[in-house]
């Protein structure tokens, strides 16, 4: 799994499960720099090596890196999560006595071309379920389903540090991502941070990435909002999961945050329109805080599907608005009994 930071976190509880069963297999996890940022050190994953991909007449030189460093290393077994091109070739180059990847239904980009064995074809299914899949073929239970995400004492420190001036809870609040279709409108959030500073008594803080694009959003949001806005977006991964796991909640397009903000437990408001929530939603718990502009109409019963739609647009500041209100009933007590614990609040 080399490179999406929310598949980066889903794989996470297939480590954990397959060092749960089989304590003493080494694990090596072939990865890119940014989500390696924020993986790095689990401690269900022995060895990380990291894949420096390089595009254009560059490229080749970095599958050749990799070969080198792969040299002479055999693996009992390489289980091919992600489908890219990309990591077909990776897997070619892998000397491992079983690849394991999808049923070729799934196996999109050829993976099927670079795998010896498959799993069974069952459709389509959540993208954590899918990854589980792998580990019921191998006769490993997934259950308890953990992702073990952990800070370092320095990071506790600095965290501590963070919310130690702040009188309310923390909003924390992701505007935009790296693929426009799953973006929101402008005014939307900013009604919506409007509320939930004014009528839930909430601190709105924007994160994201360093890219001039989400910048530019944040910073409509925060002129149009009446509420008082922090900005705290850049490229560093593991202060992003540290906001997270000390906010009282989390309001997010279907991007990396929103996972890792569930995989940390912080109740966290999804907005889908692009993606299928069935397929990319929070796994399991937090279902019920998703906004769905992916139903083309109310109550739409649409399939598990991989396919793209056009809905952000449908979303509306009520239909949050109204998801918000459900965090605050349902989860928002416990969550604040939980920071405080903690004193992060």
């Amino acid at each position: 799994m080399l490179s999406a930071i929310g598949d980066a976190v889903h794989v996470l509880p297939v480590a954990t499960a397959l060092k749960r069963a089989w304590p003493e297999t080494r694990i090596t996890w072939i990865i890119q720099p940014v989500p390696h940022q924020l993986v790095r050190g689990h401690r269900a994953v022995d060895e990380f090596i990291v894949f420096h991909r390089r595009r254009g007449l560059q490229a080749l030189r970095s599958y050749r890196e990799l070969g080198r460093t792969l040299g002479g290393r055999r693996f009992d077994l390489l289980l091919g999560l992600q489908v890219y091109f990309k990591a077909g070739l990776i897997t070619a180059l892998v000397d491992a006595d079983v690849k394991l990847g999808f049923d070729r239904a799934r196996a999109r980009d050829l993976q099927w071309l670079f795998t010896n064995r498959r799993i069974p074809a069952t459709g389509q299914h959540h993208v954590q379920d899918q990854y589980f899949e792998f580990l019921r073929y191998l006769g490993v239970d997934p259950e308890p389903v953990r992702w073990d995400l952990e800070f370092a004492p320095e990071e506790r420190a600095a965290q501590r540090a963070f919310f130690a001036p702040r009188t309310r809870p923390v909003l924390a609040v992701v505007v935009a991502t790296s693929k426009e279709e799953k973006n929101w409108r402008v005014e939307g959030y900013a009604r919506v941070l409007d509320e939930a500073y004014a009528r839930y008594g909430l601190d709105p803080v924007i994160v994201g990435g360093p890219a001039p694009l989400e910048r530019r959003i944040a910073e409509a949001v925060a002129g149009q909002t009446r509420a008082p806005v922090a900005l705290e977006m850049g490229d560093d991964l593991r202060r992003l999961a540290w906001i997270l796991d000390g906010s009282a909640l989390v309001l997010s397009p279907d991007t990396g945050p929103l996972h890792l903000a569930h995989a940390l437990d912080a109740p966290v408001v999804g907005l889908y329109g692009y993606t299928n929530p069935k397929r990319a939603g929070p796994y399991r718990r937090f279902r019920d805080l998703v906004v769905d502009g992916y139903a083309r109409h109310p109550g739409e019963d649409y399939p598990i599907t991989p396919a793209y739609r056009d809905g952000m647009k449908r979303i509306t500041a009520e239909m949050v608005l109204d998801r918000m209100e459900r965090a605050a009933e349902r989860y928002l007590p416990e969550r604040l009994e939980t920071l405080r614990a903690r004193g992060l609040l």
